[in-house]
């Protein structure tokens, strides 16, 4: 599934499930925070703002879920 600019999703964390706003789609290699991530055809990255905390973060598209 993929996911567009503004769609809100939620991820699991060790602390529960967190919801947030994709912010951009990324497929090629990129740095975020310091880190190296290296997306695959079938597994992008999308950068998504935290609800709570207003953080940014990288997660792979496997990992997210379409809030509903």
């Amino acid at each position: 599934m993929a996911y567009s600019k503004g769609d809100e999703v939620s991820w699991k964390t060790s602390q529960g499930t967190t919801h947030g706003t994709v912010k951009e789609k990324r497929v090629k290699e990129f740095q975020h925070d310091g880190q190296t991530f290296k997306p695959e055809d079938d597994d992008p990255y999308y950068l998504v703002e935290s609800e709570k905390t207003g953080s940014v973060a990288a997660h792979k598209e496997s990992a997210l879920r379409k809030k509903s």
